[in-house]
């Protein structure tokens, strides 16, 4: 019977489509009479959860596509931008460096461990779906309080899912973000970024071509975990949330490592026409992306989905999440040979539908219709909204700050959980599987060797929330300007970012006009940096009981060292000079000095001056031969920055400034630097003919922190930042 004139059957033991079921899909009443309009019909309960799982906000980026349209995509250095499993950008030598940030958030506090590990599990298999071998990966992790009942055990489950996913499949952890306030008690957040290598003229897509063609199901077998997954996480939380523990997923990193190395061999053998993750809603979401973005339909035949359980009905093997899955449209030709490869990995390949002419997404179990849908309707026609929104008040001005003791300020900012050592989080990763990290976690952007060569590639995560809380436009400049400051800082030039866009409910207006600033500060930052987006992710509803966590735009960067000779790796030494790039502090507003020892999160945050921070980035990496090493200064000012480059030194440091301003501001676009004396003169001759500020600011010397000349030992300090951490989570 051929495709076209096949008729929908009845189906046997569904339930009836319901006003309750239809709104426990996450579908609102005005999409439920859109699906009737498009349908001409009532839709099976099959149909329901593919419609509920295209068309939720985790899949659909409905309440975000008309903002994310705005920011800059492209640039000389884009081979691929975002809409496919992950962004593509030129590094030479007909290399390309492919990469992504995603998030795990509602699994990963629903149930931790898993929820993390799969969060990683997904994100590497977005980077080798592209042909791409993964080379690093970072995390971005935002916790509540660390006095909260759930926070402990949170944190330890997240960071042992990192660990045991990313460690078992053998990619180095390099860099990432931590972070600890009360927004996120009810909601956690895990982003997950990966990066991996490819040959630029092999980059493999998830367009599908050609009609007729066979619809291969690659990896592990299909079991019920995760089913409802994708709507879950479009959805805020309530006290209903234990409930929600069977749609998280459950990842197994040996049957991932094996996948990806038949993936890899497969894509060697021209057998591959198009190829897709099986991510958030699974087989469904896979299937009508290919079909979508190769202007096809797809029919799938169910019997023939490899399953771990028996009786699976067709809703949920459409819906399931089950881990380590891959879509693929092949070559028929290259069948026997695409087939031997899996078989030698022990990993299931089962033809299970083909490509077809007409729109249509056919879904047939045992000779029955379960599923007969338009299939561009599912993909390209989701709902699109633009929300009501409105401009977030500006910030009230800061009121007086008292002086604080510099030392005791210093103290206050090493012994917080936000500040302290990440040792004890680092520990857990391997950061040197595969030989090539030259740069571990814990000392800036993570630095990894493009294996065989001289190039190396820098990755850097960032955002300040409470920043973007004040100020959300500014914020967002100040995330995008920071990890140019830190890829710069190491003498990688920018390449791309990669956004991870996690905010409340976007049904409120203030919570969307949040978004729509931070984006409009993002885009303007890009632009002026030159740092496209070329992929990303949007988390919304990110609340529980109506509490919005703080909006949180992380940026993802990916940076290029073209010589190993140009990194800036170094420590600084014994009788170094301390150099100041930028100007003093004058900034407290918004600050972690006032926030930590004074609970204030008050004022605006500090103003982003984008042509100095290129300016600035322009510098030091034009002058890297004289310098020894190098951070840029944010979170804490310059005397956090200064006691973090002493401390990985191992030797006192002695700073010039008294000022509270001066020692803990925050402003922007700043650097400090360790070098000689000889060459900081050069670097001050350099300073001066190119306009740029540059001062000496203090000295590596003895084995005491002087500032402002307040002293402690080193030992007691380092003490403090190496065990706070640890012991503010136990």
């Amino acid at each position: 019977m051929s495709t076209t004139t096949r008729t929908r059957a009845a189906t046997d033991q569904e339930p009836e489509i319901t006003e309750e079921l239809i709104a426990a899909h996450g579908l609102s009443a005005q999409e439920y009479a859109e699906i009737l309009r498009l349908l001409n019909r009532a839709p099976t309960f099959t149909e329901l959860g593919i419609f509920s799982a295209m068309w939720n906000e985790h899949c659909s980026y409905k309440s975000s596509k008309k903002w994310l349209r705005t920011l800059p995509t492209e640039g000389p250095q884009v081979i691929c931008g975002p809409g496919e499993n992950a962004g593509v950008v030129d590094i030479g030598d007909g290399q390309a460096v492919v990469f992504k940030m995603e998030s795990h958030n509602h699994p990963s506090y629903i149930e931790p461990y898993q929820g993390a590990a799969t969060g990683v599990g997904g994100i590497l298999r977005d980077v080798f779906t592209m042909g791409a071998r993964p080379i690093a990966a970072m995390n971005s992790l935002s916790f509540g309080s660390p006095d909260h009942p759930r926070t402990s055990r949170l944190v330890h489950g997240v960071v042992e899912g990192i660990g045991g996913y990313g460690n078992c499949f053998g990619v180095p952890t390099v860099g990432g973000e931590l972070r600890f306030h009360a927004a996120y008690n009810g909601n956690c957040l895990v982003n997950a970024f990966a990066a991996g290598l490819a040959d630029a003229d092999a980059i493999f897509y998830s367009a599908a071509s050609g009609v007729g063609m066979p619809v291969v199901y690659l990896g592990a077998k299909t079991g019920r975990d995760g089913v409802g997954g994708a709507t879950m996480a479009s959805a805020e939380f309530d006290d209903t949330i234990e409930e929600k523990r069977p749609t998280v997923q459950v990842g197994d990193p040996f049957t991932e490592k094996r996948l990806m190395e038949a993936c890899l061999e497969l894509m060697a053998t021209g057998a591959v026409i198009s190829i897709q993750d099986m991510g958030a809603a699974g087989l469904t979401c896979s299937a009508v992306e290919m079909g979508d973005k190769g202007g096809l339909g797809i029919r799938l035949d169910l019997e023939h989905v490899p399953v771990r359980e028996e009786g699976m009905s067709a809703y949920e093997m459409m819906l399931s999440e089950s881990q380590e899955r891959m879509l693929m449209v092949l070559r028929p030709e290259k069948e026997a040979e695409a087939r031997a490869v899996f078989e030698k990995w022990d990993l299931d390949f089962a033809i299970v539908g083909e490509t077809i002419a007409e729109d249509r997404f056919l879904i047939m179990q045992n000779g029955r219709v379960k599923a007969d849908l338009p299939l561009r309707a599912l993909s390209g026609s989701a709902p699109e909204y633009d929300r009501p929104w409105i401009s977030p008040p500006p910030p009230a001005p800061l009121g007086p700050v008292d002086r604080v003791d510099p030392i005791e300020g210093l103290k206050a900012l090493i012994s917080s959980p936000n500040y302290a050592s990440r040792q004890w989080v680092y520990q857990q990763y391997d950061s040197q599987v595969m030989a090539d990290t030259v740069r571990p976690p814990g000392l800036g952007a993570g630095i990894v060797r493009v294996h065989g060569t001289r190039k190396a590639l820098a990755f850097t995560s960032d955002v300040t929330p409470r920043y973007v809380a004040a100020d959300p436009r500014e914020g967002g400049k100040q995330a995008v300007a920071e990890a140019f400051r830190n890829l710069s800082a190491v003498g990688a030039r920018p390449l791309a970012t990669t956004d991870n866009l996690n905010f409340g409910n976007p049904e409120k207006p203030e919570i969307m006009g949040q978004f729509v600033k931070a984006i409009e500060g993002i885009g303007e930052a890009c632009r002026a940096l030159d740092m496209p987006i070329v992929s990303g992710n949007v988390s919304l509803y990110n609340e529980t009981d109506g509490q919005a966590i703080l909006p949180t735009p992380t940026i993802g960067a990916v940076g290029l060292i073209a010589d190993l000779d140009q990194a800036i790796i170094g420590q600084a030494s014994p009788g170094d000079v301390l150099l100041l790039l930028g100007g003093p502090g004058t900034h407290l507003g918004q600050s972690a000095l006032l926030a930590e020892i004074r609970g204030r999160e008050e004022g605006p945050p500090p103003p982003v001056d984008l042509a100095a921070e290129r300016r600035h980035g322009e510098f030091i990496r034009a002058h890297h031969a004289l310098i020894a090493a190098c951070t840029d200064i944010s979170d804490g000012g310059l005397a956090l920055a200064a006691f973090e480059m002493a401390e990985a030194a191992g030797t006192g440091i002695a700073i010039d400034a008294t000022d509270t301003a001066a020692l803990f501001g925050e402003d922007q676009a700043r650097y400090l630097i360790a070098c000689n004396f000889d060459a900081a003169e050069a670097l001050m001759v350099a300073a001066g003919k190119a306009g740029v500020p540059l001062e000496t600011v203090g000295r590596f010397v003895g084995n005491d922190v002087i500032l402002g000349g307040a002293s402690a030992p080193l030992p007691e300090l380092r003490h403090i930042y190496r065990t706070s951490l640890a012991a503010s989570i136990t």
